[in-house]
C-alpha cells in the first residue's frame, strides 16, 4: 500500500499531545507565514547500515509469535517541567526493529494471515500550508523541524506506513482475528489504553512480549559488536579527556560534578551522549553502588570511582569503570585492594567462552574475590564454606552481581527468560560486562577502619567467542601499574 499523508485536524486530535499550543496570530489570514518556501529536505539517511537488517529481524519475531497482533511503539516525549520535554530517547526494540527513531510512531507486526506483515504508524509532518506549521509549538515544522513524511519513511527503511490517525481503527479491525493482541508496555499510554480496552486490564501476556524480543537480541552480529566497539573506543577518549582536565576538577569543590561534565561533553561529540547516568564517587561515596549526585570534592589520598559509557547514535552503548587515586598512586592497602578486585575481574574474563553457564564467570569472580577477603582477615572459614549458596559471605561487601549483558540498553535484555539468559548458558555472540568490586561501607563496625569508605570497582566490555572471549576496552590501563602511569601522563 502507497503512504498517504495525515493532514487535517480530525486526523491528529485523537493523538495530539497534551501540551499547550503557542497561538500567537499574526494580522492577517496566515499566508504570509505559510508561503513562499522551499521544499523540505530529505530526514533520513537511506544509506544508514541498521536497515539491512530489520526486515530479518521483524521475520524472526513473527516465526516467535505466529497468529498474533504485536505492538511497539517508539514512545512519547516527556515532560521535564511544563511544556519542557526531556530529549526523546526511542524505545529499544522499535529502533531495532526498524530504524525509526520518530517519537509517537507505532511498529505493528501482524502475524495473523498466514504471512507476516509489518504496517509503520507515524505523525506525518505539518506541512507549510496550515495553522499548524507556525502556530504549534510542540508539532509544526518551524518550532521543532522537519519530521520525515510518510512516503521517505517507507522508502528509507522500506516499510509500509500509515498515518498515525489510522492505528486505532486498524488494530480494532485486526483484533477480530487475532489470537492474541500484545503489547510493549509503558512507552506510550495511549496505546496501552487502546489494547486495555480491546484486551482487557491483564498485563501479563504483554510481558512475553518483551521476553521475545530480549531473547532475540542476546546475539549481537558483527556490526553491532562494531557499534559496541565505537562506543567502547570514545568512552575511552572521554576517559582521557578526564585525566587532562584532573587539576582543575581537583581544584573545584564539586570535583565529581566536573569530571561528570567532562566526560559528558566527549559523549556529546562521539554519540548521543552518556548512556546512563554517570557515577563519580570520590572517597566514601565510591561504597554507594548507584551513587549519581556526583557533587564532592576530589581530596588527596582518596580514590575517585568512575562508572561511564557513551551511547552512540545507534544506541549502542559502553560501560566501563575504572578506580583512579586522586593524587596519581595507591597507597599500599588501596593498591592491595585494588590488586585483588582485579584478579577477580581477571578470573571472570578467563571463564568466559561459548558453553560455559552465564553464572560461571560470576562465581568465579566471587570465588577469586573470597579468597582476596580471606587474605584480607575478613572471612575466617575456607573459600568452599564462605561460597555455599547458604553463605556468600562475599556479597556483605560485593552486592551486586560481577557483570550483564551489554547492547543496545546498558543492562541489556533484561527480560530475557532465565534459561536463556541469567539461568543459560553463554553463546558466541553475547556481549557483556566484566565488573566486580568490593565496597567496604563507612559504618561497617565488622572491617578494619583503614578499610572503611573504601570502594574499588573494575569494568570492562567483552565479547564471548568459541574458546574465550575479546576485550573491547584493551587499551584502558587496569593494572596499578597502568593506572599510575596512565595518570602520571595525562593528568595535568
Amino acid at each position: 500500500m502507497s503512504a498517504v499523508e495525515e493532514t487535517g485536524p480530525a486526523a491528529s486530535a485523537r493523538w495530539s499531545m497534551p501540551r499547550a499550543v503557542n497561538r500567537s496570530p499574526l494580522p492577517g489570514d496566515g499566508a504570509f507565514m505559510t508561503a513562499g518556501w522551499a521544499d523540505p529536505e530529505p530526514v533520513i539517511d537511506p544509506d544508514d547500515p541498521v536497515i539491512a537488517y530489520t526486515a530479518e529481524r521483524r521475520s524472526r519475531l513473527a516465526q516467535a509469535l505466529p497468529a498474533e497482533l504485536l505492538i511497539i511503539p517508539a514512545g512519547l516525549p516527556r515532560v521535564r517541567s511544563n511544556d519542557s520535554d526531556h530529549r526523546f530517547r526511542p524505545g529499544t526494540d522499535h529502533v531495532w526493529l526498524t530504524g525509526n527513531d520518530v517519537a509517537e510512531s507505532v511498529l505493528v507486526v501482524d502475524t495473523t494471515g498466514g504471512e507476516a506483515g509489518s504496517i509503520l504508524y507515524l505523525r506525518a509532518p505539518s506541512g507549510r500550508d496550515g495553522d499548524e506549521f507556525w502556530q504549534n509549538d510542540a508539532l509544526g515544522d518551524l518550532w521543532v523541524g522537519p519530521r520525515p513524511t510518510l512516503a521517505e519513511t517507507q522508502a528509507a527503511l522500506g516499510i509500509e506506513t500509515r498515518p498515525l490517525a489510522d492505528f486505532t481503527r486498524d488494530v480494532e479491525r485486526a483484533a477480530r482475528r487475532a489470537r492474541r493482541i500484545r503489547v510493549l508496555p509503558t512507552l506510550d499510554e495511549r496505546v496501552d489504553e487502546l489494547v486495555r480496552q480491546i484486551c482487557g486490564p491483564v498485563f501479563g501476556p504483554h510481558l512475553a512480549l518483551k521476553a521475545t524480543l530480549d531473547e532475540l537480541r542476546l546475539i549481537k552480529n558483527d556490526w553491532e559488536i562494531g557499534q559496541l566497539q565505537l562506543a567502547v573506543d570514545g568512552t575511552a577518549r572521554g576517559f582521557d579527556d578526564c585525566l587532562e582536565a584532573w587539576s582543575d576538577a581537583c581544584a573545584n569543590p564539586r570535583g565529581e560534578r566536573f569530571l561528570e561534565g567532562t566526560f559528558a561533553r566527549r559523549a556529546l561529540v562521539e554519540g548521543e551522549g552518556p548512556a546512563y547516568g554517570s557515577i563519580v564517587a570520590a572517597g566514601a561515596h565510591a561504597t554507594t553502588l548507584h551513587y549519581t549526585r556526583n557533587t564532592g570534592p576530589l581530596v588527596d589520598g582518596d580514590l575517585v570511582l568512575m562508572d561511564m559509557g557513551v551511547e552512540m547514535a545507534s544506541l549502542y552503548a559502553a560501560d566501563i569503570t575504572r578506580t583512579l587515586p586522586v593524587s596519581g598512586t595507591f597507597t599500599p592497602l588501596q593498591r592491595d585492594v585494588y590488586s585483588i578486585v582485579l584478579r577477580a575481574q581477571q578470573a571472570g574474563i578467563d571463564a568466559l567462552r561459548a558453553g560455559v553457564r552465564f553464572q560461571d564467570y560470576q562465581d568465579a569472580c566471587g570465588r577469586s574475590l573470597t579468597e582476596g577477603l580471606i587474605e584480607l582477615g575478613l572471612i575466617r572459614c575456607s573459600v568452599d564454606e564462605a561460597m555455599a549458596p547458604s553463605a556468600s559471605y562475599h556479597r556483605r561487601w560485593s552486592i551486586s552481581r560481577a557483570g550483564h549483558m551489554l547492547g543496545m540498553d546498558v543492562h541489556d535484555c533484561n527480560h530475557a527468560p532465565h534459561e536463556t539468559y541469567l539461568g543459560g548458558v553463554l553463546a558466541a555472540g553475547n556481549t557483556l560486562t566484566v565488573e566486580p568490586g568490593l565496597y567496604f561501607q563507612p559504618g561497617d563496625l565488622t572491617v578494619p577502619a583503614e578499610l572503611r569508605g573504601l570502594g574499588i570497582r573494575i569494568e570492562d566490555d567483552l565479547v564471548v567467542t568459541e574458546t574465550s572471549s575479546i576485550l573491547l576496552s584493551a587499551g584502558m590501563p587496569r593494572t596499578p601499574s597502568e593506572v599510575e602511569e596512565w595518570m602520571g601522563a595525562l593528568a595535568r
